[in-house]
């Protein structure tokens, strides 16, 4: 069975958007994947399929309704029980490599989409609902998110990479980010390609590789290599060993 996405939104004409070209286009021709999106103000019921209210006890902006969302995810679930369901909000947990690849290995996912100042927050707790954040920015709306979500998903899935290992040396699969790559010309505007890249020593390539991308990591992103270190120095028992580094 293929990968289905389905896509609670109040503009279904942005899917598939970017991922009808390139290899999540080619993949969704080739039945790899199947992409739903669903119009949420078909829940409404008011002559404006009206999806949004002024935010109780005052402020800026409009909010979802829970009735209409409820509605919308529970045409969702009955089409498709066995998919959780993602909400794309700022105020999620952040998305990590890790829950992708778990979502790439399942039968797909419900996407939950917001707008305006987000959602009424019992919906959160009348629905399955896991909330995602796709990092420390303010988009106009989920799907942008909901998007990247999709394409980092869709990427995992089998046969959609000409070559197996691609998904695998990359930034955040070891919890690390991934080494500095070189091609032709070997030399360009004085800048030379390592020499150890160019030795046909695996072993010392290898090394060297490693050994950038923890020195990028400990550079660019001190969070992930605080993390990373916390989980090479995890002995088996449990107890955290001193860190010499």
């Amino acid at each position: 069975m293929s990968f289905a996405a389905q896509i609670l939104t109040l503009y279904p004409e942005m899917f598939p958007g970017p991922l009808g070209v390139s290899l999540a286009g080619r993949a969704l021709a080739e039945g790899k994947w199947s992409c739903d999106p669903i119009q949420m103000r078909g829940f409404a019921t008011d002559k404006h399929r009206t999806v949004d209210d002024t935010p109780a006890g005052g402020g800026a902006g409009m909010v979802l309704k829970p009735d209409i969302l409820a509605r919308g995810i529970d045409h969702a679930l009955a089409q498709r029980p066995d998919l959780p369901i993602l909400a794309m909000t700022p105020r999620g947990k952040p998305i990590t490599q890790a829950r992708i690849r778990a979502l790439a290995d399942g039968p797909g996912v419900t996407l939950l989409c917001g707008r305006f100042e987000g959602f009424d927050e019992r919906i959160f707790d009348a629905r399955p609902i896991e909330q995602i954040s796709m990092g420390d920015i303010i988009l106009s709306g989920g799907e942008m998110g909901a998007l990247m979500l999709l394409d980092a998903c869709i990427r995992l899935l089998p046969g959609v990479m000409g070559a197996a290992s691609s998904g695998v040396e990359e930034s955040f699969e070891t919890g690390l980010l991934e080494y500095p790559h070189y091609t032709r010309p070997v030399e360009w505007e004085g800048r030379r390609i390592p020499e150890v890249l160019r030795s046909g020593d695996h072993a010392k390539i290898a090394a060297w590789r490693k050994q950038q991308a923890e020195a990028d990591t400990r550079l660019r992103r001190p969070d992930l290599w605080e993390r990373h270190i916390g989980v090479r120095d995890q002995s088996p028992s449990g107890a955290q060993r001193e860190n010499k580094d």
